[in-house]
């Protein structure tokens, strides 16, 4: 069974950049189609962007010109490069393949935007 374990969180100033990695472990990585998901507090989990096993992407449109999703199969990781963070990024923010699916969630990466 794939699990992922998502880091690059932290704490950062409006406007600044924070870069998301998962690692998958599995040899089947390259199959899945990934998505970065976020959950802000007393918010629904709400998905931002995601990745087809062939690079398309696709984005949500709070975030749309400011996040880049990407992979590398080769090392089995999935990236969100965040740009122009806002304070409504903040938010514990998941990997999981798109769909979710119901296998369980992982613990996350804390991004708060605050100055």
């Amino acid at each position: 069974q794939v699990q992922f374990v998502e880091s690059g969180g932290g704490l950062v100033q409006p406007g600044g950049s924070l870069r998301l990695s998962c690692a998958a472990s599995g040899s089947i990585f390259s199959i899945y189609a990934m998505g970065w998901y976020r959950q802000a507090p007393g918010k629904q989990r709400e998905l931002v962007a995601r990745i087809s096993s062939g690079g398309s992407t696709n984005y949500a449109d709070s975030v749309k010109g400011r996040f880049t999703i990407s992979r590398d199969n080769a090392k089995n990781t999935v990236y969100l490069q965040m740009n122009t963070l806002k304070p409504e990024d903040t938010a514990v923010y998941y990997c999981k393949p798109y769909p979710p699916g119901s296998r369980p969630w992982g613990q996350g990466t804390q991004v708060t935007v605050s100055s």
